[in-house]
Protein backbone atom coordinates (compact mmCIF):
# COMPACT_ATOMS: atom_id res chain seq x y z
CA UNK A 1 0.00 0.00 0.00
CA UNK A 2 1.32 3.38 -1.04
CA UNK A 3 0.62 5.57 2.29
CA UNK A 4 2.48 9.00 1.05
CA UNK A 5 0.75 11.77 -0.26
CA UNK A 6 2.81 11.99 -3.44
CA UNK A 7 2.27 10.10 -6.45
CA UNK A 8 5.89 7.31 -6.73
CA UNK A 9 7.10 4.84 -9.30
CA UNK A 10 9.96 2.48 -8.05
CA UNK A 11 13.18 1.87 -10.88
CA UNK A 12 15.43 -1.47 -10.57
CA UNK A 13 18.33 0.27 -10.51
CA UNK A 14 21.30 -1.83 -12.52
CA UNK A 15 19.11 -4.52 -12.92
CA UNK A 16 18.51 -5.39 -16.44
CA UNK A 17 14.46 -6.37 -16.48
CA UNK A 18 14.60 -8.56 -20.22
CA UNK A 19 11.43 -8.69 -21.46
CA UNK A 20 10.36 -6.76 -18.66
CA UNK A 21 10.31 -3.32 -19.09
CA UNK A 22 6.60 -2.17 -17.74
CA UNK A 23 7.98 -3.12 -14.00
CA UNK A 24 11.14 -0.59 -14.45
CA UNK A 25 9.87 2.51 -13.04
CA UNK A 26 9.86 5.92 -14.91
CA UNK A 27 6.44 7.22 -14.66
CA UNK A 28 4.19 7.89 -17.34
CA UNK A 29 6.68 6.05 -19.82
CA UNK A 30 6.77 2.61 -18.94
CA UNK A 31 3.91 2.99 -16.20
CA UNK A 32 1.26 4.87 -14.59
CA UNK A 33 2.38 6.40 -11.41
CA UNK A 34 0.99 4.63 -7.90
CA UNK A 35 -1.29 6.98 -6.46
CA UNK A 36 -1.84 7.54 -3.26
CA UNK A 37 -3.78 4.46 -0.93
CA UNK A 38 -3.06 2.41 -4.05
CA UNK A 39 -1.40 -0.97 -4.48
CA UNK A 40 1.31 -2.19 -7.10
CA UNK A 41 3.43 -5.48 -7.12
CA UNK A 42 6.49 -4.97 -8.62
CA UNK A 43 8.14 -8.21 -10.09
CA UNK A 44 11.67 -7.84 -11.16
CA UNK A 45 14.09 -10.49 -13.05
CA UNK A 46 17.32 -11.15 -12.41
CA UNK A 47 19.72 -12.60 -14.99
CA UNK A 48 23.86 -11.52 -14.85
CA UNK A 49 23.52 -9.30 -11.66
CA UNK A 50 26.16 -9.48 -9.13
CA UNK A 51 27.45 -7.93 -6.05
CA UNK A 52 25.33 -4.07 -5.37
CA UNK A 53 22.49 -2.69 -7.17
CA UNK A 54 19.87 -0.69 -5.66
CA UNK A 55 16.24 0.75 -6.20
CA UNK A 56 15.18 3.93 -5.98
CA UNK A 57 11.52 6.16 -6.58
CA UNK A 58 11.93 7.40 -10.07
CA UNK A 59 9.30 10.15 -9.33
CA UNK A 60 10.71 13.60 -9.21
CA UNK A 61 12.83 13.99 -6.45
CA UNK A 62 11.75 11.32 -4.52
CA UNK A 63 14.56 9.10 -5.27
CA UNK A 64 16.79 11.54 -2.63
CA UNK A 65 14.64 10.10 0.02
CA UNK A 66 12.89 6.31 -1.11
CA UNK A 67 15.69 3.98 -1.83
CA UNK A 68 17.54 1.14 -0.50
CA UNK A 69 20.03 -1.46 -1.40
CA UNK A 70 19.72 -4.50 -3.42
CA UNK A 71 22.74 -7.24 -2.68
CA UNK A 72 22.91 -9.94 -4.80
CA UNK A 73 24.87 -13.07 -3.18
CA UNK A 74 26.81 -16.16 -5.07
CA UNK A 75 24.43 -18.74 -6.03
CA UNK A 76 25.21 -21.99 -3.65
CA UNK A 77 28.32 -23.88 -3.81
CA UNK A 78 29.73 -20.65 -6.06
CA UNK A 79 31.83 -17.93 -4.30
CA UNK A 80 33.03 -14.75 -4.75
CA UNK A 81 36.19 -13.88 -7.52
CA UNK A 82 37.90 -12.44 -4.59
CA UNK A 83 38.81 -14.09 -0.83
CA UNK A 84 35.96 -13.76 0.91
CA UNK A 85 35.73 -10.83 3.44
CA UNK A 86 35.34 -11.61 7.09
CA UNK A 87 32.22 -9.36 7.19
CA UNK A 88 30.04 -6.97 4.82
CA UNK A 89 29.32 -3.06 5.69
CA UNK A 90 27.04 -1.45 3.27
CA UNK A 91 27.12 2.22 3.08
CA UNK A 92 24.47 4.79 1.33
CA UNK A 93 25.82 7.91 0.57
CA UNK A 94 23.01 10.47 0.37
CA UNK A 95 21.90 13.80 1.03
CA UNK A 96 19.46 15.89 3.39
CA UNK A 97 17.39 18.89 2.73
CA UNK A 98 15.44 21.16 5.30
CA UNK A 99 13.02 21.78 2.62
CA UNK A 100 10.37 19.40 1.69
CA UNK A 101 12.20 17.58 -1.42
CA UNK A 102 9.43 17.00 -3.68
CA UNK A 103 8.95 21.04 -4.02
CA UNK A 104 12.37 21.76 -4.94
CA UNK A 105 12.52 21.26 -8.59
CA UNK A 106 9.07 22.77 -8.89
CA UNK A 107 10.40 26.05 -6.77
CA UNK A 108 13.44 26.14 -9.98
CA UNK A 109 11.48 25.56 -11.94
CA UNK A 110 9.29 28.50 -11.09
CA UNK A 111 12.56 30.39 -10.71
CA UNK A 112 14.15 29.81 -13.98
CA UNK A 113 17.14 28.83 -11.76
CA UNK A 114 18.84 25.69 -9.89
CA UNK A 115 17.65 23.30 -7.74
CA UNK A 116 19.28 24.61 -4.67
CA UNK A 117 21.75 22.26 -3.20
CA UNK A 118 21.41 20.05 0.10
CA UNK A 119 21.86 21.06 3.33
CA UNK A 120 24.38 18.19 4.27
CA UNK A 121 25.58 15.22 2.81
CA UNK A 122 25.01 11.83 4.71
CA UNK A 123 26.05 8.39 5.49
CA UNK A 124 23.80 5.81 6.53
CA UNK A 125 21.67 8.60 6.65
CA UNK A 126 23.75 10.88 9.40
CA UNK A 127 25.49 14.20 7.74
CA UNK A 128 28.31 13.29 10.77
CA UNK A 129 29.93 14.43 13.66
CA UNK A 130 30.30 18.47 12.30
CA UNK A 131 26.81 18.96 13.05
CA UNK A 132 25.67 19.07 16.96
CA UNK A 133 22.52 17.54 15.77
CA UNK A 134 24.15 14.21 14.36
CA UNK A 135 27.38 14.28 16.20
CA UNK A 136 25.93 11.30 18.62
CA UNK A 137 24.23 9.37 15.54
CA UNK A 138 27.48 9.38 13.13
CA UNK A 139 27.81 6.28 11.12
CA UNK A 140 30.20 3.90 12.85
CA UNK A 141 31.60 0.41 12.18
CA UNK A 142 33.70 -1.60 14.26
CA UNK A 143 36.52 -3.64 12.58
CA UNK A 144 38.92 -6.48 13.72
CA UNK A 145 42.60 -5.93 13.35
CA UNK A 146 44.11 -7.61 10.42
CA UNK A 147 40.54 -8.80 8.86
CA UNK A 148 39.44 -7.64 5.55
CA UNK A 149 36.04 -6.16 5.19
CA UNK A 150 33.56 -5.76 2.03
CA UNK A 151 32.16 -2.31 1.76
CA UNK A 152 28.75 -2.07 -0.45
CA UNK A 153 28.92 1.64 -1.45
CA UNK A 154 25.89 3.44 -3.33
CA UNK A 155 25.86 6.93 -4.19
CA UNK A 156 22.48 8.66 -4.04
CA UNK A 157 23.25 12.26 -4.04
CA UNK A 158 20.95 13.87 -6.64
CA UNK A 159 23.55 15.19 -8.63
CA UNK A 160 27.26 15.51 -7.76
CA UNK A 161 30.10 13.00 -7.69
CA UNK A 162 31.82 12.26 -4.25
CA UNK A 163 35.09 11.07 -3.54
CA UNK A 164 35.37 8.44 -0.69
CA UNK A 165 38.35 7.53 1.46
CA UNK A 166 38.81 6.17 5.06
CA UNK A 167 42.18 7.85 6.79
CA UNK A 168 45.24 5.91 6.25
CA UNK A 169 43.97 3.44 4.61
CA UNK A 170 43.91 1.81 0.94
CA UNK A 171 40.88 0.64 -0.85
CA UNK A 172 40.56 -2.10 -3.89
CA UNK A 173 37.69 -1.54 -5.93
CA UNK A 174 36.19 -5.05 -6.84
CA UNK A 175 33.19 -4.53 -8.22
CA UNK A 176 30.83 -1.85 -10.11
CA UNK A 177 27.23 -1.60 -10.73
CA UNK A 178 26.16 -5.33 -10.49
CA UNK A 179 29.52 -7.15 -11.62
CA UNK A 180 32.71 -8.13 -10.19
CA UNK A 181 35.60 -6.47 -11.96
CA UNK A 182 39.54 -6.43 -12.06
CA UNK A 183 40.51 -5.44 -8.39
CA UNK A 184 42.24 -1.40 -8.63
CA UNK A 185 43.89 -0.51 -5.35
CA UNK A 186 43.76 3.24 -4.25
CA UNK A 187 43.85 5.74 -1.86
CA UNK A 188 39.97 6.76 -2.54
CA UNK A 189 37.42 6.06 -5.15
CA UNK A 190 35.22 8.80 -6.77
CA UNK A 191 32.02 7.51 -7.13
CA UNK A 192 29.11 9.46 -9.45
CA UNK A 193 25.14 9.71 -8.74
CA UNK A 194 23.62 6.38 -9.47
CA UNK A 195 26.30 4.51 -9.01
CA UNK A 196 27.39 1.29 -6.77
CA UNK A 197 30.70 0.21 -6.17
CA UNK A 198 32.29 -2.93 -4.07
CA UNK A 199 35.09 -2.03 -2.36
CA UNK A 200 37.67 -4.57 0.47
CA UNK A 201 39.04 -2.72 2.72
CA UNK A 202 42.11 -4.61 4.72
CA UNK A 203 41.87 -3.40 8.58
CA UNK A 204 45.79 -3.11 8.70
CA UNK A 205 46.48 0.08 10.45
CA UNK A 206 47.16 0.52 14.21
CA UNK A 207 44.00 -0.10 15.92
CA UNK A 208 42.42 3.43 16.88
CA UNK A 209 39.52 5.66 15.21
CA UNK A 210 39.87 6.64 11.47
CA UNK A 211 37.41 8.69 9.76
CA UNK A 212 35.28 7.71 6.63
CA UNK A 213 34.48 11.08 4.37
CA UNK A 214 32.97 11.32 1.07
Amino acid sequence: MHMARFTITLLWHGVRQPRNPWADGPEYITQCPIQPGKKYTYRIKLTKEEGTIWWHAHSGWARATVHGMIIVYPRHGAHYPFSTPHAEVPIILGEWWKKVVMEIPRNANITGGEPILSDAYTINGQPGDLYPCSKQGTFKTPVNYGKTYLLRIVNLVMDENLFFAISHHKLTLVGTDGCYTKPFKSDYIMITPGQSMDVLLEANQPPNLYYMAA
